[in-house]
């Protein structure tokens, strides 16, 4: 489908869209440090890593200041002295983001399109991440191919990131730098290029439509499916979903004209037939379940965002949740054996 036709209006809050790229940057970054920042206490996400994971020895436990599912039975019982493990902390992060900006993310019916959201998301992503020596960085998936962005700290390498990723060029623009020679990447093929790239261990978000490389049958594997897997193995994992309501359900306004973005193909539907819409809701439900589905055996953690909904209120709804599930999870973790 494509975008829907601009109507002006005149605003006392003009929308993302009408703002000129550095507006629109100076808008995401105080959405997201007055009403993220704020509710969230100043934490990272809620999705990173821990504290520290990777072992550094261990020492005496001391009561009342140390956490009994730290302590190292092992050492315990070869000592006989009680002893705690420790961690080296994880101060310095590196996130790895996998932006789609192929032409299917160019739709959208409400405030913003799909791809603006998923800039949203990113400047998300960017601002709450960002401290000292923590790194950012990035493959943008556009239908000339993949761009890449290199892992760098810092305010300016972040706006930067966001400004390039406002004017990726859309559907039949040609990339500043000309076109690609190469041929275009599926969302498969960049998430294994991530893997390649992503040496030390982090957080690899990934912001996306995740209508690339669905089967037909929804009992097979998704196309990028296997990558995202592999890419969990070494990495905390976040999978954000990007849809509009249109792409949900049809309204019934008489006869449309649907546009496949990704392939320009053509299809006029009269949308006054309800049991065409019926079936169109029907299998746009399945669609979106089969992504869940391919998305849970992937073992990734999965936020959705829709184009007509508050994004922020559900990323804080997601962060919530998350910090509840590491809650209940946190006693499991208590005890061992010798």
């Amino acid at each position: 489908m494509g975008r829907r036709d601009a109507t002006p209006t005149v605003a006392a809050d003009p929308v993302l869209t009408d703002l000129t790229p550095d507006q629109r940057l100076r808008r995401l970054e105080l959405t997201v440090t007055r009403r993220l920042d704020g509710l969230l206490h100043g934490e990272r996400l809620g999705l990173l890593p821990g504290p520290g994971s990777e072992p550094a020895g261990s020492r005496e436990y001391r009561p009342g200041e140390d956490e009994v599912r730290r302590m190292d039975w092992s050492v315990t019982a070869r000592t006989t002295v009680p002893h705690v493990r420790e961690v080296d902390a994880d101060r310095e992060l590196t996130t790895w983001l996998l932006v789609d900006a192929s032409p299917s993310m160019e739709y959208g019916t409400a405030e913003l399109d799909k791809r603006e959201l998923a800039v949203a998301a990113v400047a998300t992503v960017g601002f709450l991440t960002a401290g000292p020596g923590n790194r950012l960085g990035a493959q943008v998936l556009t239908s000339y191919g993949l761009r890449r962005v290199p892992a760098r700290a810092g305010r300016a390498h972040l706006f930067g990131l966001l400004r390039a990723l406002l004017a990726a060029p859309r559907a039949g623009e040609i990339p500043d730098d000309g076109p690609r020679t190469s041929p275009t990447t599926g969302l498969g093929d960049a998430l294994a290029e991530v893997r390649r790239v992503a040496h030390r261990r982090g957080l690899v978000v990934v912001v996306s439509d995740f209508l690339d490389g669905l089967p037909d049958d929804a009992r097979l594997p998704a196309a990028w499916e296997r990558h995202l897997r592999q890419l969990t193995v070494r990495h905390q994992v976040l999978a954000i979903e990007v849809s509009d309501p249109r792409e949900l359900e049809l309204p019934d306004v008489g006869l449309i004209t649907l546009v496949d973005p990704e392939t320009g193909e053509r299809r006029e539907v009269w949308t006054g037939d309800r049991r065409l819409r019926e079936r169109y809701a029907a299998a746009a439900a399945a669609q979106r379940t089969q992504v869940r589905q391919a998305l849970r055996r992937a073992g990734v953690t999965h936020l959705a965002l829709r184009t007509d909904r508050d994004w922020t209120v559900d990323i804080v709804r997601h962060v919530h949740a998350q910090r509840r599930l590491a809650a209940a999870a946190a006693p499991s973790h208590r005890g061992g054996t010798a």
